[in-house]
């Protein structure tokens, strides 16, 4: 976890250079306090925490399944990424052709691309992130 220190250190430099106004600044700088105080700040810095754990921790399990012998578990992702772009064009062809879908299939499709989209690509992304700020 950050030392509470570190954390109001920080927080003071980014008021400091993206509020230009004095009279907002000051007021970021006492809420800022306020938040130091009252524990939000420990709070958001453990949640911080947390979520750098969960994403190692998924990233560990998408290595488990490259490494692994069965080819569903290294392919599942893909073939899911599969599945939502053909159900986003078969949802398309309905329309072209006058056909309706209901619309909460429509809603749970967008949903479920959402959230795949968002653990393949945006996952990967993180990673590549982490992996560059992490001091060697």
């Amino acid at each position: 976890m950050f030392p509470l220190a570190a954390l109001m250190e920080v927080g003071s430099k980014l008021i400091d250079k993206l509020i230009p106004d004095p009279e907002a600044k000051a007021k970021a700088q006492i809420d800022l306090a306020k938040m130091a105080q009252d524990g939000e700040l420990a709070k958001m810095a453990n949640d911080t925490e947390l979520y750098k754990t969960e994403q190692t921790n998924v990233s560990g399990r998408w290595d488990a399944d490259m490494n692994s012998d069965s080819w569903l578990s290294k392919n599942i992702r893909p073939m899911s990424l599969v599945a939502i772009f053909f159900g986003y064009f078969l949802f398309a062809l309905m329309s072209a052709f006058g056909y309706d879908a209901k619309e909460g299939y429509v809603q749970l499709l967008g949903q479920w691309g959402m959230l795949i989209m968002s653990a393949y690509f945006g996952g990967r992304t993180l990673e590549k992130i982490i992996e560059m700020k992490t001091p060697k």
